[in-house]
C-alpha cells in the first residue's frame, strides 16, 4: 500500500513537471540577459529590458487588444449560436441528425482547405485584416465543436425535469433558462473555454487574412524569430504575457472544468 502511495505522488510530480517547468522557463528567460540565455544560466541577474523592449519597440498592444477582441467575441457568438443549437439536436433530432453531420463536418478537414474560399469572399466583402472576419472565422470553425460537444451534455438531462416544469406552467424558453441552462452550466464554461484558447492561440488564419490593423499575438510572437536570428528574451517576455489571460480564465472556471469533464459519467 505504502508503494503504491509513494509511486501515485512520484506520477503526480512527473505530470507537474511537464506541466509547469516550461512555463517558469518562459518567464525565467523573459527576466535573462541574452548572454545569460545563450550559456544557460539558471541563476543570473534580472534584468526588464525584454519588457521594455516588447512595450516601447514592438506592436505587442495592439495585438494583445486584438487577440481579446476576437477571442472574447467569438467565443461569445458561438455560445449563443450552440447552446441552442446543441438544445434543439438533443432534444427534437432536429433535421433527422443531418445538420448535426453538417455542422461537425466543418472540423472534419484541415483549415487550410478554406482558406482560399474564405480569402476571396473576404476580399470581395472588404473583410480582409478585419475584427469582424476574424470573429467570423472563429465562429464558423468553433460553432461545429461547441454544438458537438453541448449536444452530448444536453443529452444526459433527463426530459421528466423539461416536462415536470412545463405541467408547472413554465414555457419552453423558461424551462430552458431556469432548468436546463443551471445544469448545463459546467458543459457550457469547458466547451468555452476551449473555444476562446482555441481562438486565442489560433495561427493559421490571423497570418493569411491580416496584416496589421488587426494582426493577433500568435502572428506578432512569430516575429521575434528573424532570419539573422532568435530574439529569446523577448519572445519569452511577450510569451509570458500572453498566456496569461487563458492561465486565469482556466483558474477562475476550473471547478465548472472539473464538474463538465465528468458530466454524465455516473448514472444514478
Amino acid at each position: 500500500m505504502k508503494t503504491k502511495r509513494i509511486l501515485f505522488w512520484v506520477v503526480i510530480a512527473i505530470a507537474l513537471a511537464i506541466f509547469v517547468v516550461p512555463i517558469l522557463w518562459i518567464y525565467f528567460t523573459s527576466f535573462k540577459s541574452t548572454p545569460d540565455i545563450m550559456m544557460v544560466r539558471i541563476l543570473s541577474p534580472a534584468t526588464l529590458d525584454n519588457y521594455r523592449y516588447v512595450f516601447s519597440s514592438t506592436t505587442f498592444l495592439l495585438e494583445y487588444r486584438n487577440t481579446l477582441i476576437v477571442s472574447v467575441a467569438s467565443t461569445a457568438l458561438v455560445m449563443l449560436v450552440s447552446l441552442p443549437a446543441g438544445y434543439s439536436f438533443a432534444r427534437w433530432n432536429t433535421g433527422g441528425g443531418t445538420p448535426l453531420f453538417i455542422t461537425i463536418s466543418t472540423r472534419m478537414f484541415p483549415g487550410i482547405v478554406a482558406a482560399i474560399p474564405f480569402f476571396n469572399i473576404f476580399r470581395a466583402l472588404g473583410l480582409m485584416d478585419t475584427h469582424i472576419g476574424i470573429v467570423l472565422l472563429y465562429l464558423y470553425f468553433n460553432m461545429s465543436f461547441a454544438t458537438f460537444l453541448l449536444f452530448g451534455f444536453f443529452r444526459e438531462i433527463p426530459r421528466e425535469l423539461e416536462d415536470a416544469a412545463m405541467v408547472d406552467g413554465y414555457s419552453r424558453m423558461e424551462v430552458f433558462r431556469r432548468i436546463i441552462f443551471p445544469l448545463i452550466k459546467p458543459g457550457a464554461a469547458i466547451t468555452a473555454v476551449f473555444c476562446l484558447v482555441f481562438a486565442w492561440n489560433e495561427f493559421l488564419f490571423t497570418l493569411l487574412f491580416t496584416r496589421l490593423t488587426a494582426r493577433t499575438l500568435t502572428l506578432g510572437l512569430s516575429s521575434y524569430w528573424t532570419t539573422t536570428k532568435i530574439m529569446w528574451g523577448e519572445m519569452g517576455a511577450a510569451l509570458g504575457l500572453a498566456i496569461i489571460p487563458t492561465l486565469i480564465a482556466a483558474w477562475f472556471m476550473q471547478r465548472y472544468i472539473v464538474r463538465g469533464l465528468t458530466f454524465g459519467a455516473v448514472k444514478g
